[in-house]
């Protein structure tokens, strides 16, 4: 049996991964739990679920947990400190890491110190510290299993060949609900609109990501470090049809691809189970139903975001962290009806342009060019408000 830590129970992936621990009661047990602000939710799978430790992101809201959880056999913790003790219990075998943003950077690298393997769906750990955190899985020697679909297809796609045998990665992307929309009419979409992705069902902050192509730029910095491959030879299609997650082109011109029904439980049950399979509920492909898988480039005049993450990757050293600060805070405007959804772009873009890159050695080094990110970010913001 697998002793499980979950980061970040109450979103799509928790809520996913939990669905496989109940399918599989002989199989995985839950250690630990953390959340944000669902807190009638995270009651419920505390109370189905019975772990050791119950973690909130603020200490603020520990009473009314603790309220909701009248009875149980559970610690209640909050606050940054509270995510780490659920990240590096005892018991803990495996931590599946699936707090959204870069908060979820401190409890996961907590978690790899305490020699932990990780199922990897916090995409930001690595866009904001990649070099730092590999090197701490490689010095804890710790299991690394990444959980979005598309570094799942590439993982899978890349067992029993030899690294040095890729020529390059191929990230695929729905193009989210604007891959067919005129890049002068973006400027009236609504946060319905955005909120409207046509293949995925995800948390609110992920699929406005998606519909700015945000998602894939942090994606090909992620796939950078999990796979030790240059950026070159990481290249990202738009495939409409969301059949095939990745491919992985091979030097004498093979490419593997994996394909699936576009369901996140597949890629979590793979983590979880890895090197072995098991059912998940998933239905399985029928390619006959489907008239062409369709593949094309990113338009980077309409997707800008993906084109600063582009620049982002290029600047190197703390550009990532800071841009992926400004990022989160757009989004969130965004999602206020603060500022437009091109403005998103604006915002990344004048805080990216503000900022010096400069080496980062440590996770503090990180946190301070998240801060300085998102403080910038908050600025230009309220200017654009006025």
């Amino acid at each position: 049996m697998k002793h499980l830590s979950i980061l970040g129970s109450t979103g799509s992936i928790g809520v996913s991964t939990l669905e496989i621990v109940a399918a599989y009661p002989d199989r995985f047990r839950v250690v630990a739990l953390t959340a944000g602000k669902n807190l009638e939710l995270f009651a419920r799978q505390i109370r189905q679920f019975s772990p050791r430790i119950a973690a909130v992101a603020s200490e603020a809201d520990v009473p009314q947990l603790k309220e909701l959880c009248h009875g149980l056999e559970v610690e209640i913790l909050g606050g940054v400190e509270g995510l780490i003790a659920a990240a590096t219990s005892d018991e803990t075998e495996m931590v599946v890491a699936a707090i959204v943003g870069a908060a979820g950077l401190t409890p996961t690298a907590a978690a790899v110190r305490a020699g932990k393997d990780i199922a990897l769906a916090n995409k930001e750990t690595l866009v904001t510290a990649g070099h730092i955190f590999m090197e701490m899985v490689a010095r804890y020697n710790v299991r690394l299993y990444p959980v979005d679909s598309e570094h799942s297809a590439v993982f899978q796609s890349i067992e029993g060949h030899r690294s040095q045998d890729i020529s390059k990665i191929i990230l695929t992307a729905s193009g989210g609900p604007f891959r067919n929309t005129p890049v002068e009419q973006l400027a009236q979409v609504t946060v319905r609109d955005a909120l409207n992705h046509p293949n995925w069902s995800m948390g609110r902050k992920i699929t406005i990501d998606s519909a700015t192509m945000m998602n894939k730029g942090l994606e090909v910095l992620e796939a950078r470090w999990l796979f030790d491959v240059p950026v070159e030879k990481i290249e990202v299609n738009i495939h409409p049809q969301s059949i095939i997650h990745s491919m992985v082109e091979y030097v004498d011109g093979c490419v593997i691809a994996q394909l699936g029904t576009p369901d996140m439980k597949a890629p979590i049950a793979y983590a979880l189970s890895y090197p072995e399979r098991i059912a998940t509920g998933v239905k399985a492909l029928d390619l006959t139903i489907f008239s062409g898988l369709t593949f094309f480039k990113p338009d980077l005049d309409k997707f800008r975001c993906l084109g600063l993450a582009y620049r982002a990757i290029n600047d190197g050293e703390s550009m990532p962290a800071v841009m992926n600060a400004a990022n989160e805070i757009a989004v969130e405007a965004f999602l206020n009806g603060e500022i437009g959804f091109i403005q998103i772009a604006d915002v990344i873009e004048r805080t990216m342009d503000r900022h010096q890159a400069h080496d980062l050695k440590s996770i503090d080094e990180v946190l301070l060019a998240d801060s300085w990110g998102r403080d910038t970010a908050c600025t230009i913001c309220g200017g654009l408000r006025n």
